[in-house]
């Protein structure tokens, strides 16, 4: 191949991974054609794209954003999008799964691994990642929680009180008006 088609494909790579931070990369095990169109098509519903490149402008690529990859061989499919790295994971998850129900595809694509924020996480791990949602509802929860239970010990007694005084009021019989 010439340089300048190498370069082209460089600057390619480049644009595609621009701004993205969340990755998966895959090992393509004699994938044939089928198991891959069926793989990138459920990828795609989930808006994940696919893309098949050498290590060799991987590893630059990512070398210039500050990815830390793994050592790679052979051919990678990078896998990127979604709204989040649990997102991302769980879309390839069950892309994968779903390509393993083919008996006659039945491990063609193997996890290398994920790439969180630039560094490198396993594939199960980024299924329990919190998503941004996620996070912020634990955080508002954790900052909330005593403020609720100030809340809730300062009015339950005073309820107490007032359920104990409504039961006795409605025990006693009124007193009959004076004549």
């Amino acid at each position: 191949m010439s340089k300048a088609i190498k370069q082209l494909e460089l600057d390619d790579l480049r644009k595609q991974l621009k701004d993205v931070k969340d990755y998966v990369l895959l090992e393509p095990i004699k994938l044939d054609s089928a198991t891959e169109y069926n793989f990138r098509k459920s990828l795609r519903t989930k808006k994940v794209r696919v893309k098949l490149v050498k290590n060799s402008y991987a590893k630059k690529v990512f070398a210039e954003m500050g990815v830390t990859a793994p050592v790679l061989s052979g051919p990678t499919l990078v896998c990127w999008g979604g709204d989040s790295p649990k997102a991302l994971g769980t879309a390839v998850d069950g892309a994968i799964k779903e390509s393993k129900k083919d008996p006659k595809a039945p491990d063609k694509l193997k996890e290398r691994t994920g790439i969180v924020e630039g560094a490198p996480m396993a594939l199960k791990d980024m299924l329990n990642v919190p998503t941004r949602l996620e996070a912020i509802g634990e955080i508002v929860a954790a900052v909330t929680a005593p403020g609720s239970a100030i809340a809730g010990a300062l009015t339950g007694p005073a309820s107490q009180l007032a359920s104990i005084l409504k039961a006795i009021e409605e025990k006693t019989p009124e007193a009959a008006p004076a004549a």
